[in-house]
């Protein structure tokens, strides 16, 4: 027996099978802390921040997700979550509805934008200093079920019951034409849900005669690689590939297209900057590299990395890289992140300081590969989609008063009131794009923002006439997406962004 027990030592697979594991000297050292620690612990908190350190030594995107986030997390890439469909916000101590979802549970109830949410069920929700976290707790709840709400409208309290239902969370932000045969498509994430809404669009758009597409992906944070790759098979013919992932324990994987696009003619311009990542890059580089798309902006934030979600037992989520993207040349896309990742944050932060947003010069990725597309146009690999145009960030700056009229949101707050004590002025506009023609902001509206903002404790009485300028246009954006969410706000704002005119400039006449 103790010869036995010696030569356990010299055996090839003692060390895997016998000995203990890393993970349990873990649980080992965890037990001891809460067990014999000399005052109380959270150890579920120390258990957390021991994983975040081991994800800390990997790569920047791979991350652990408590139980209590994955809700919310899971429901964005999902593209719905379950409630009555209302946006709201809490002013002067009393929840008011923004907008009613169109078609929603709370529209088909009856509720309207100006409504004062007072009491839900048997909790007052008024002057007790309620949290946006408590109200979304109360109305929130499974499909089906049935919330009692009472309203404050008109001076009166009103009773309401409201059955709960799916609300989607939309990856399409707006999808319109811009001239007779120019169609816009803004995505603002690749969710479940967005191949569905982008086809909406586009066949809604060419059903209109569009001929030229500008399709805007900036600040698209990207999203599930599933849902990209079927957008660019509607732009690209035959069986190309689109892109492949490999990694060390996953093997090379392809997706090449499958079927007949519905776009592959046509003029094609992708917008993209520094806050376009992921699944966004993927289309965008397919779409370079097959010489079928234009990209115009600033280069992209340089994500290249693909992450699978894998569910723990106590109900948190690990999401974890286990591959690399890669371009159909070959290109990866990942920007470099040996040195931490603190200043892998900092990377979009240091492109502004050397220069990089506002100068075409500096905008070339650092050590970047360079790869030939078909038709001979070099592409560089190494830290993101590097525009074929380039166009500046806008540097101009502007008065610090203006920053505070947004820090302590009371234009937010002017735009709401505005609209609801003026709401039979704005109904006589048909649709966002009739309200961007024909709608102008008065002096009298502007001095009304002056005399609420200096309530507000905030002086915007003698502003610069540019400042003054752009505070009337941010008032005419706002105004429309009050009333058609981000759709209104993009027609608006479209109408004056030097990204759109260069797109509109280089796809020629009309």
């Amino acid at each position: 027996m103790f010869l036995g027990y010696k030569l356990r030592d010299k055996m090839p697979w003692a060390s895997g099978v016998l000995q203990m594991s890393p993970s349990g000297q873990v649980q080992e050292v965890m037990d001891l802390v809460r067990n014999r620690y000399v005052d109380s612990v959270n150890t579920d908190s120390l258990r957390e921040e021991a994983i975040d350190a081991v994800l800390g030594h990997l790569d920047p995107h791979s991350v652990f997700i408590p139980a209590k986030r994955l809700a919310g997390v899971n429901e964005d890439l999902a593209g719905r979550f379950e409630g009555i469909g209302v946006e709201f916000n809490i002013f002067d101590d009393t929840v008011h509805i923004l907008n009613v979802l169109r078609g929603g549970p709370s529209d088909k109830a009856g509720l309207q934008a100006g409504d004062r949410i007072i009491q839900v069920e048997q909790t007052s929700v008024a002057g007790n200093g309620v949290t946006g976290d408590k109200i979304r707790g109360l109305l929130r709840g499974p499909r089906a079920s049935k919330v009692e709400v009472t309203i404050f409208r008109d001076g009166k309290k009103q009773p309401f019951t409201i059955i709960r239902g799916f609300i989607p969370l939309y990856a399409l932000d707006a999808a319109y034409m811009l001239d007779a045969q120019t169609g816009y498509i803004r995505l603002n994430k690749f969710s479940e849900t967005a191949f569905e809404e982008f086809m909406e669009a586009l066949e809604k758009l060419k059903g209109k005669g569009m001929t030229k597409l500008i399709f805007d992906l900036r600040e698209n944070g990207g999203g599930i690689l599933d849902e990209a790759v079927e957008m660019a098979d509607e732009f690209l013919s035959g069986d190309k590939l689109i892109v492949y992932t490999e990694g060390v324990n996953h093997p090379r994987r392809e997706y090449k297209c499958r079927r007949r696009g519905l776009f592959e003619e046509g003029q094609l311009v992708m917008l993209l900057n520094e806050g376009s990542a992921s699944a966004s890059e993927v289309l965008a580089g397919a779409l370079q590299e097959w010489d079928r798309a234009t990209i115009i902006g600033r280069r992209s934030f340089g994500k290249g990395l693909v992450q699978e979600q894998y569910n723990l037992s106590d109900g948190a989520a690990l999401r974890l890289t286990v591959a690399r993207y890669y371009t159909p040349l070959g290109r990866s896309i990942q920007k470099p992140y040996e040195n931490g990742i603190s200043e892998y944050n900092d990377e979009i932060l240091d492109r502004y300081h050397r220069g990089e947003l506002s100068s075409k010069d500096s905008s070339k990725i650092p050590n970047g590969k360079a790869y030939k597309t078909p038709n001979g146009k070099l592409v560089y690999g190494g830290g993101g989609i590097t525009p074929d145009i380039f166009v500046a960030f806008d540097t101009t700056a502007i008065d610090s008063t203006i920053a505070l009229l947004y820090r302590k949101n009371t234009i937010g707050r002017f735009i709401y009131t505005y609209y609801v004590r003026n709401k039979s002025g704005f109904d006589q506009y048909k649709d966002a794009s009739d309200f961007a023609t024909r709608f102008v902001v008065t002096d009298d509206m502007y001095r009304q923002l002056v005399t609420y903002a200096a309530k507000d404790s905030v002086n915007i009485s003698t502003l610069k006439k540019k400042d003054e300028d752009f505070i009337r246009e941010r008032l005419k954006s706002l105004s429309a997406r009050q009333i058609w969410r981000t759709e209104g706000f993009y027609e608006v704002t479209n109408a004056d962004d030097p990204v759109i005119k260069k797109a509109i400039e280089i796809q020629g006449p009309k």
